[in-house]
């Protein structure tokens, strides 16, 4: 079965993408969906975190507490490292538990930091999805109701498209000049063909 990762800055439209393969039956292995849950469930990251940041990084009702975490990564680079080396070796071993469950062609690992993880080289294939960053800023504003200095600062934090289209083995643009379904239609006759 062919692992196919999907990724793509914040805002471009990896999420809409993701929903066409679900709608034609793949399944979609949503990475920062089951980081959020497993950062409440986990009793093995909840014992890192607390050791690390302290019990209070948890809430009473035992849900991590978003808001200080935040806080506390958001200007640290080396704070958010910290926390991603407790998380997703745990995504990571969640991913291929329900990989190994699918009984597709192929399956989809849709992750906003693919190629920033290493992920991407343990993927047969890797497709970026990119968007016009104006377009992508837009969008972002909206669904988040966010300021464009909040966005922009979100952005810089991911790398560029130009860093992953290096590393990426197909590139789909959002730009709302191409028709995206026949391009999305051609990958999927490739991977079955390859499943």
């Amino acid at each position: 079965m062919l692992k196919i990762g999907i990724t793509g800055g914040i805002g471009s439209g990896k999420s809409t993408i993701c929903n066409f393969f679900k709608l034609i039956g793949i399944p979609v292995f949503q990475a920062d969906v089951d980081a959020k849950k497993l950062l409440n469930e986990s009793a093995i990251i909840r014992g890192k975190m607390t050791l690390y940041f302290g019990s209070d990084i948890y809430l009473p009702n035992q849900t991590i507490d978003r808001k200080k975490l935040a806080q506390l990564i958001f200007n640290s680079p080396s704070l958010l490292e910290k926390v991603n080396s407790i998380v997703h070796p745990e995504v990571r071993k969640r991913f291929f538990e329900w990989s190994d469950q699918q009984k597709t062609p192929y399956i989809i690992h849709e992750a906003a930091i693919l190629f920033e993880t290493g992920f991407a080289q343990m993927m047969d294939y890797n497709i970026l999805v990119t968007a016009p960053k104006q377009q992508r800023t837009a969008w972002v504003m909206n669904r988040d109701n966010s300021s464009a200095k909040q966005v922009e600062e979100r952005m810089s934090k991911q790398w560029p498209d130009e860093k992953k289209e290096q590393l990426a083995d197909f590139i789909i643009k959002n730009n709302n000049q191409e028709l995206i379904i026949p391009v999305l239609l051609e990958l999927d006759q490739k991977f079955r063909a390859h499943g």
